[in-house]
């Protein structure tokens, strides 16, 4: 972990600022290294899950689509185009399992900012980051997680959601595309792959 913060500390350094992505497999510590992350860096947090696209926007085939339940463009624009020119935010997230807008968030620009959550590496936002990272985890290890976190609602991601990602990871190359690959085997601690 130091040696990734410091190598992050010095894309800062020289840059003036970093924009980190951290996408993976649902389960894997997505979120929780973005948090340990933003603590040690005092960076500013913000999830892919805030810009899903509400239900009646999305196409009838969006389960079949790369980032189909995703709005990439409304990402691009309200969140990663202002981080990239150092301003502050305002955006208002979606709540997916509420099927409504959320209050309007507004975020003073900070020089370290990451970007968490499935489908953030993905191609049409590439160019995007400063740095990314692929956080990956065994199949045992994902499953104990999810059935710990999401309880009854389990048969959604192994139906759903987990082949989803799988097919957006194989289609996209999303591991080989990353700058770091890390594996959260270890609940707590990331290791590179």
């Amino acid at each position: 972990m130091d040696q990734l913060i410091n190598r992050l500390q010095a894309i800062k350094a020289e840059k003036g600022r970093l924009l980190l992505a951290i996408d993976g497999r649902c389960g894997c510590g997505k979120s929780s290294l973005a948090a340990a992350l933003a603590e040690v860096l005092e960076a500013n947090v913000f999830h892919v899950d805030d810009f899903y696209l509400p239900f009646a926007a999305r196409e009838p085939d969006w389960p079949e689509r790369i980032a189909g339940n995703i709005d990439l463009a409304r990402l691009r624009r309200e969140l990663l185009e202002p981080l990239r020119a150092g301003q502050d935010l305002i955006y208002r997230p979606y709540d997916a399992h509420a099927d409504r807008w959320k209050p309007e968030c507004r975020v003073p620009f900070r020089a370290f900012s990451i970007l968490e959550g499935s489908y953030c590496l993905h191609p049409s936002l590439a160019d995007c980051y400063d740095f990314s990272l692929f956080v990956t985890a065994g199949a045992a290890v994902q499953e104990r997680r999810l059935r710990a976190r999401e309880g009854d609602r389990f048969s959604a991601f192994a139906e759903r959601w987990i082949p989803m990602e799988e097919r957006y990871f194989a289609r996209c190359d999303l591991p080989a595309r990353a700058d770091l690959i890390l594996t959260g085997e270890h609940d707590g601690r990331w290791e590179p792959v």
